[in-house]
């Protein structure tokens, strides 16, 4: 390494590597000079992503205080604390009835992310990816025309080191095949049903684990081993992500070499493409499962649906489907970002301080003329071979990286901003945990490549690629998803059905009495035990105080006589979808405005573009008079 790049080394380490910089800003330009305009623009799209995190994690707080005034005061919360209703088992051979009450602190839970303000802040969200992204390009564009690469093109750099490397060389030609893509779109099809299988196999984990934990002596299993299995299931998740990320980039690999692109940049675009196809169905396939489908397809009583003939499906929290998405999605991204960051630095620390202890010997042998790292040589003062030898040999010793070192970190950031964004509703406080999470992520990365890792080759480029692309995508997803997950998932619309035409304020003209007052009681449906449709085991039916029961409730609108569904239901469902169809046209005019009102450059970049594109055209004329 020269001399200059060792200066830039230090002064990088002093001013932006280190944990004491984290709320300081980047020097971009400085890390250009050093890593090359592709790392740098990693670090300032992180950068961006970071700063305009700040009101997304504001307004999810606001949105959590604001369920958590409700705590004493909900009317909903009273009649599930205050209340004797007895509920069915929850699962077979094992499970008895139980009391609603006992929910009480899920209930209270579920409230503080299942509200009213969760509906703005999910449409505030959707918004929020487009302006992102907008502001984001603007950004981008005035580094870009500060480091004079607007106008860079990647196939005519790699025409010009084809020329460079043979001057008669003959361009490498644009290849298609019908029939391998059509086998490479057979492959990527068949890995998606292999990761949604895997969904299906936690779904049967769970089921199984939930009827093993009920079946336990211990009370504290029996009586929360449906919310034990879910979180069982979650952790079992983690483990699949961990283990998929592997063969997801093995897999993406082989078939992205089988489309023999052109060029290592076609090669790139297309393996960014698929792996994160991979890796976003590995992460979000049971988030999925667990928002549209958990509890919606368990059945009844007397006709539950199961699994082989066997297990019985699992049901929702019983405080609601929104709990067990909250649930999931805290454990997943909590160890993801957690587990992550400790791996991505404690390894390679753990490598260089090994290689650093076996490179003591060497600096040893060459004490004679060993000159201090810390020591600025004097201009133009070179270090002696034996120096030299050594410094080389300890920049070897670090961890190595390749062409997809820097893809690794952006794929993480990326599948972190499809966590924020796409099931926010479910849990508003994800911009603030993704906000503490990117403010070390910064200062880690930093350390990484600076001190950790050998420098990477620096590349051009005036763009992230492919991954600007993925980010659009992810921001339509953000808007189906949230509007789904109120419309469907929550108790949103329940709620407001319930108050304008159930309740006691829209059958009468009553003021003096809390719209929401039976709404609990409205929600649950009854089973009798004297059915025969009704098939539960004699101890199932056995209060906790020794009593036997002869009727129990379940949430659901259906008939107590036939268990068909009630009015109520269909009508619920009819504003369900009302409201999903509504919400996502709402928000899809409000992105296509946002991203007409604010310019993809800012003016004076546009200016300065224009005016150098003038004096270029005016020395080419000039040139070609003379």
């Amino acid at each position: 390494m020269g001399s200059q790049k060792k200066k830039k080394q230090r002064e990088l380490k002093a001013s932006w590597a280190r944990w004491t910089a984290c709320l300081q800003g980047q020097p971009i330009t400085a890390v250009r000079n050093y890593l090359g305009e592709k790392v740098a623009l990693y670090f300032l799209w992180l950068g961006w992503y970071t700063y305009l995190l700040i009101p997304p994690a504001l307004i999810g707080i606001l949105v959590f205080l604001y369920g958590l005034s409700f705590f004493n005061t909900s009317p909903l919360i009273t009649e599930v604390c205050d209340s004797d209703t007895i509920m069915c088992p929850l699962c077979d051979n094992g499970c008895e009835v139980w009391e609603l009450s006992d929910t009480c602190t899920y209930a209270k839970l579920s409230l503080l992310f299942d509200n009213h303000g969760t509906v703005f802040f999910a449409m505030f969200m959707a918004i929020w990816t487009t302006l992102f992204l907008e502001f984001w390009k603007r950004h981008r564009a005035s580094y870009l025309c500060q480091w004079k690469v607007s106008d860079w093109n990647e196939e005519e750099e790699e025409l010009i080191l084809e020329i460079v490397n043979k001057v008669d060389c003959e361009p490498k030609q644009f290849k298609h095949s019908y029939l391998r893509s059509t086998l490479v779109l057979i492959c990527v099809t068949v890995m998606i049903l292999v990761i949604i299988g895997l969904t299906h196999a936690l779904v049967v984990f769970r089921v199984i684990a939930a009827g093993f934990l009920a079946r336990e002596e211990s009370e504290f299993l029996k009586n929360n081993s449906s919310m034990l299995a879910m979180m069982l299931g979650a952790f079992f998740h983690y483990i699949i992500i961990t283990v998929m990320t592997r063969v997801n980039r093995a897999v993406a690999m082989k078939l992205s070499e089988m489309e023999e692109s052109r060029s290592f940049a076609a090669l790139e675009k297309s393996f960014t493409v698929k792996m994160f196809t991979f890796q976003f169905f590995t992460y979000f396939s049971s988030l999925f499962y667990v928002a549209f489908f958990l509890g919606r397809i368990n059945g009844h009583p007397g006709n539950y649906v199961r699994l082989a003939g066997k297990w019985r499906l699992e049901e929702c929290h019983p405080s609601g489907c929104l709990t067990d998405l909250f649930i999931q999605m805290v454990i997943i991204m909590g160890l993801k970002q957690t587990i992550s960051n400790v791996a991505e630095f404690t390894g390679p620390w753990f490598c260089r301080f090994w290689n650093k202890r076996k490179g003591q010997k060497l600096e040893r042998k060459c004490a004679h003329c060993y000159l201090k790292d810390e020591e600025e040589t004097k201009e133009g003062a070179e270090k002696c071979d034996i120096c030299k030898l050594r410094e080389w040999h300890k920049n070897y010793l670090l961890n190595d990286v390749n062409s997809f070192s820097l893809f690794n970190e952006v794929l993480e950031m990326v599948i972190q901003f499809s966590f924020t964004t796409i099931f926010v509703a479910a849990f508003p406080l994800a911009p603030l945990l993704a906000l503490f999470n990117n403010v070390i992520e910064i200062r880690l990365d930093a350390i990484k490549m600076v001190t950790l890792e050998r420098r990477m080759v620096p590349k051009k480029t005036n763009d992230i690629g492919v991954w600007t692309r993925i980010l659009e995508v992810i921001g339509v997803l953000a808007v189906i998803a949230n509007g789904l997950v109120i419309g469907i998932s929550s108790d949103f619309i329940p709620r407001l059905v319930y108050r304008y035409h159930y309740g006691p304020c829209g059958n009468s003209n009553a003021t003096d009495i809390d719209c929401m007052v039976g709404y609990i009681n409205n929600t649950l449906s009854i089973a009798r035990m004297d059915d025969k449709h009704s098939k539960f085991l004699p101890n199932q039916l056995v209060t906790s105080d020794g009593l036997n029961i002869t009727r129990c409730s379940y949430r659901d609108y259906r008939s107590s006589e036939d268990y068909s569904l009630t009015p109520q239901f269909w009508l619920i469902l009819a504003v369900r979808f009302a409201f999903v169809i509504l919400f996502e046209h709402v928000v899809v005019i409000c992105k296509f405005i946002a991203a007409w009102f604010v310019p993809s450059a800012p003016i004076q970049v546009k200016n300065d573009r224009l005016t150098d594109k003038l004096n270029r055209l005016k020395e080419e004329l000039r040139s070609f008079e003379a």
